[in-house]
């Protein structure tokens, strides 16, 4: 075989990591389809705040509104994916589920402090499930993203730790921001909260491949 030949031929053992590769772009680029519903939230709560202060339409309801856009949007966007017949991803259904529960009550008891709490709950939801699980035995960040990435279950480990940290950075964050900016800032900061989780992510990338790679070279 030539030097040619060796450089081009693929071993057999990198193609499944190289299709996780592959299949873990293909859902990065999803991602744009799901920051419609915080798109929308955004759009809505700075629409609502031009109208009156009084009234079921009203400047004052504008979180509410948002709020409520912010369920069916992400409702719809999970109901597109079983249309299309695609895999919905477990963290999108769980947070998606979290946001419509916490979203609705905070509708109904027309109360801005559960809306305004929602992310600080939501978060520590996760970093407790994170750290419970640890604490048991159970790594739940690998349950949930063991499909996409084939990682040793020290580097499974370590990115569950540093996710949990994460989730309760930002629940404290959200506080930071609520008290400090308050409402408007807050609602239209959602979209700088993406941003830091997308950072964040791919902050984490280089050890995850390093690891993915790690793996392949073991077998």
């Amino acid at each position: 075989m030539s030097e040619f030949d060796q450089k081009t031929v693929t071993h057999p053992d990198d193609a499944p990591q190289e299709a996780n590769v592959k299949d873990a772009a293909a859902r990065a680029g999803g991602i744009w389809t799901e920051l419609g519903p915080t798109l929308a939230f955004i759009v809505i709560y700075n629409v609502m705040l031009r109208f009156p202060e009084e009234g079921l339409f009203s400047s004052e309801n504008a979180l509410f509104w948002a709020t409520g856009v912010l369920i069916v949007a992400t409702a719809a966007v999970i109901g597109m994916k079983l249309i299309r017949k695609q895999r919905i991803p477990p963290f999108l259904l769980v947070s998606s589920s979290l946001i419509g529960v916490f979203g609705v009550l905070g509708i109904a008891f027309h109360s801005k402090l559960l809306l305004f709490l929602k992310p600080t709950i939501i978060n520590l939801m996760f970093a407790g499930a994170i750290f419970g699980g640890l604490a048991v035995g159970r790594n739940i960040w690998k349950m949930l993203f063991n499909e996409l990435f084939h990682l040793p279950d020290y580097a499974w480990r370590v990115l569950a730790i540093r996710w949990g940290l994460y989730f309760i950075a930002m629940a404290i964050w959200n506080i930071v921001v609520w008290q400090a900016f308050g409402e408007a800032a807050w609602a239209n900061w959602k979209m700088g909260n993406i941003v830091i989780g997308f950072v964040f992510a791919m902050a984490n990338a280089p050890y995850t491949l390093k690891h993915m790679q790690t793996q392949s070279g073991e077998r």
